[in-house]
């Protein structure tokens, strides 16, 4: 027997790495861990309210509402989504989301809207640009590499999309000595 715990703030291979060795620590065979998730083999489940206070004192925190776990599934789905690293093949975002869920889109947007007081349009749009100033640190590719890499179909398009969200053009982020990123589970 398997028991799932979901898990708010997980939102990268160190924190799934976190996330293991805090639970096996307390006794815990994790048998799967994936952003968002952990499933602990049933009879190694650690006592609850342990489990939740070694979490929190990490930054992450258990879920037990419903919508709170739908919520947290649309996000740690949609950063895989504009993660060109995951080559998720699906680029229509609604498609992508019902299917990754199992569930139609619009009630997914209406929740995902009235919860966290963003549409999930533009919550991919921060992703996006969060990523986007990842790769202008890196200073690996230039911007028309970067908004092909990220699935842009203009540098122009892309350009735009930073300068709305982030209020300076992608030159006069790159010139910045304070770069100001934001860490993904900070975006809503």
């Amino acid at each position: 027997m398997k028991t799932v715990f979901h898990i708010k703030n997980m939102v990268c291979d160190r924190c799934k790495m976190i996330v293991s060795q805090s639970l096996e620590e307390l006794g815990a065979t994790c048998v799967d861990v994936e952003l968002g998730t952990v499933t602990v083999a049933s009879d190694t489940i650690p006592d609850y309210e342990t489990m939740r206070q070694v979490l929190e004192s990490k930054g992450f925190e258990l879920i037990a509402d419903k919508n709170e776990i739908i919520i947290e599934r649309i996000k740690t789905n949609l950063i895989d989504f504009v993660d060109p690293e995951k080559h998720v093949k699906e680029r229509n975002v609604s498609a992508f989301l019902s299917k990754a869920l199992n569930r139609d889109y619009s009630l997914l947007s209406k929740l995902f809207s009235k919860t966290q007081g963003i549409s999930i349009e533009k919550y991919v749009i921060h992703l996006k640009i969060e990523k986007v100033k990842e790769f202008i640190q890196m200073n690996n590719l230039g911007f028309s590499e970067v908004a092909y890499t990220m699935g842009y179909k203009s540098s122009s398009h892309l350009a735009r999309q930073f300068k709305m969200v982030t209020g300076l053009s992608m030159s006069e982020y790159k010139n910045l000595q304070e770069w100001g990123r934001k860490s993904l589970d900070q975006i809503v």
